[in-house]
């Protein structure tokens, strides 16, 4: 498995459990700051590597009136300043591929959005920037069908390519996580990171909005690391009623760090588990 190096963050088997972590829209410019903050002191304390995560765009709102960002131009500089006063890398998503090459300049990592999983040339685009990519598994896929998404990836030459799992479709406005799609994907030979509090919502479940069961964060993470992943992906909010977007699959901003302390502890028996087989 290769390392993917973001910044001063390292993806991969042999390195400790990472965290990518953020609110899921740019609510505004000092609301991104404090969280970051706030979630960068809770990943030192205990030596987590930490990428910061947060859309400027969100494109696939279930309602035409929902909240979507502050748009790429603005979003970017908010993300820029938390790069620079932070000095952590930053990670974001694209849904078009006229938006890789600008993205890139301030982005270390560019997510490819799970219902997108499948567009080529948003693939590609991401892929020639040079760029970390993120992709999420889309809802409709098995984790075997993964590897074609691979493949567009690595054709451009990338190999800095982290996977993650985000849930299955599980009937109308509901998703499950299969367990065994941790080791399939990760015979595809990358870094696999496990997107908890996506894999929680209930699509269109709350009349015009995405509803979702945060009340099971904490079970599905503990249960991911322990299945061998490389990396936790997590929607915190410091009040999640008042978030504009994902709020009722969101972590709220105390209960991190006694999640975090948690995951270490089960992620450094996983890795030692592992070492010995």
């Amino acid at each position: 498995m290769p390392r993917v190096i973001v910044g001063n963050v390292t993806l991969g088997q042999d390195q400790p459990l990472a965290l990518i972590a953020g609110p899921c829209v740019i609510e505004s410019e000092s609301h991104a700051l404090e969280t970051a903050q706030a979630v960068h002191e809770a990943a030192a304390c205990l030596k987590i590597p930490f990428i910061f995560k947060a859309s400027f765009d969100k494109a696939n709102r279930t309602s035409l009136d929902s909240f979507r960002g502050p748009g790429m131009k603005s979003g970017l500089q908010v993300l820029a300043r938390v790069k620079e006063e932070l000095a952590i890398p930053i990670l974001t998503d694209i849904h078009e591929p006229n938006q890789a090459t600008p993205v890139a300049d301030v982005a270390d990592v560019i997510q490819i959005p799970a219902f997108l999983s499948r567009q080529t040339d948003l693939i590609l685009a991401a892929a020639k920037t040079g760029r970390a990519i993120n992709i999420k598994k889309g809802q409709f896929l098995a984790p075997t069908d993964m590897k074609h998404v691979v493949n567009k990836i690595v054709s451009t030459g990338c190999d800095q390519l982290i996977i993650s799992e985000r849930g299955c479709c599980f009937g109308y406005n509901n998703l499950v996580v299969d367990f065994r799609s941790f080791p399939i994907l990760k015979r595809l030979g990358y870094p696999v990171v496990f997107d908890v509090t996506h894999s929680l919502q209930l699509p269109g479940a709350g009349n015009g909005v995405t509803a979702g069961q945060a009340e099971f964060i904490e079970p599905l993470a503990l249960a991911g690391v322990a299945a061998g992943i490389e990396g936790i992906f997590l929607e915190v909010h410091d009040n999640p009623k008042k978030a504009k977007s994902d709020g009722q699959n969101a972590l709220p901003l105390n209960r991190l760090a006694p999640l975090l302390r948690r995951l270490v502890d089960i992620d450094r028996i996983a890795r030692q588990t592992l070492s010995e087989q």
